[in-house]
C-alpha cells in the first residue's frame, strides 16, 4: 500500500453538474428508440453505469433497441457537452485535498467517451493521480469492484480512503467495500436517503464540503498523511 491516503471521488453530480443532462438525453434516447420510461425513473437510476441502466428500465425491449438507446445516449450527451459545468468548488475541493497532501482519485463507472467531456470541463487533471470508467468493470455500483479498483490504483486500502459521490448507490457501493463515504445534495437525492444508505456525512455540494472539510471523514485522512 502507498504512504498517502486517498479521496475518491464520484463525478457526475458530485464534481460535474452533469446529472439532469443525463435524465435529458437518455429520455429522447430512450423515446426515440421506442421505449417508455417516465424521466423520473430515470433520475432515480443515475449513477448506474449505462448497461445496468438500461437493464433496469427497459423492460421487454429487444436488443436491438436496448443498443440504440445507449448510442443515442451517448450522442445527445455529446451534443449537451457545452452545458456541461463544474459544481460549485469543484476544483476548489480537489485543489485543497491535493494541499492537504492526499491523493485524488476518479473512481467513477462512466464511460470513457463520458469521463473524458468531464475531465475537460474540471480541467485539473494535473490533480489527479488515478482514475477508473465502465471499461474497468463487469459489474457497477452498487457493486464495489470499482471502488476497490480506484483503491488498488491509489496503492490504498479500506482504512487509508474516503469516498464522496451523490448517489445511493454510491454509498451502499462503500459500504461493500468497507470504505467511509461522504455524499453530496448536488446530484439531486435527498439527505435522508444518502444517509440511510450509510453516508458518514453529506453536504450540499463540493463548495460546502471544502468550507467543512476539517469536521468531515477527510479530516482522519490528513491525520494519517501527517502522523
Amino acid at each position: 500500500m502507498a504512504d498517502t491516503p486517498a479521496v475518491l471521488f464520484d463525478v457526475d453530480g458530485t464534481l460535474v453538474d452533469s446529472n439532469y443532462l443525463h435524465v435529458y438525453a437518455w429520455t429522447r434516447a430512450f423515446h426515440e428508440a421506442g421505449i417508455a420510461v417516465e424521466s423520473w425513473r430515470i433520475h432515480r437510476s443515475i449513477g448506474m453505469d449505462g448497461d445496468r441502466l438500461i437493464q433496469s428500465l427497459s423492460g421487454d425491449a429487444d436488443d436491438d433497441a436496448q443498443k440504440r438507446a445507449k448510442e443515442l445516449h451517448t450522442r445527445y450527451l455529446k451534443e449537451a457537452a457545452p452545458l456541461l459545468r463544474p459544481l460549485s468548488g469543484a476544483r476548489e475541493l480537489l485543489q485543497r485535498v491535493s494541499s492537504l497532501g492526499l491523493q485524488v482519485v476518479l473512481a467513477s463507472s462512466a464511460s470513457e467517451d463520458e469521463l473524458s467531456l468531464s475531465r475537460k470541463v474540471l480541467d485539473c487533471d494535473e490533480l489527479i493521480s488515478a482514475a477508473t470508467s465502465s471499461k474497468d468493470v463487469e459489474e457497477a455500483k452498487p457493486d464495489p469492484t470499482i471502488i476497490e479498483i480506484a483503491m488498488e490504483r491509489a496503492g490504498v486500502d479500506a482504512d487509508h480512503a474516503v469516498y464522496v459521490g451523490d448517489a445511493v448507490w454510491d454509498i451502499i457501493a462503500c459500504g461493500r467495500a468497507g470504505v467511509p463515504a461522504i455524499g453530496l445534495l448536488s446530484g439531486g437525492v435527498s439527505r435522508e436517503e444518502l444517509e440511510k444508505a450509510g453516508a458518514r456525512a453529506v453536504f450540499d455540494n463540493p463548495h460546502d464540503l471544502s468550507e467543512h472539510i476539517d469536521s468531515s471523514p477527510i479530516a482522519a485522512l490528513r491525520a494519517q498523511s501527517v502522523g
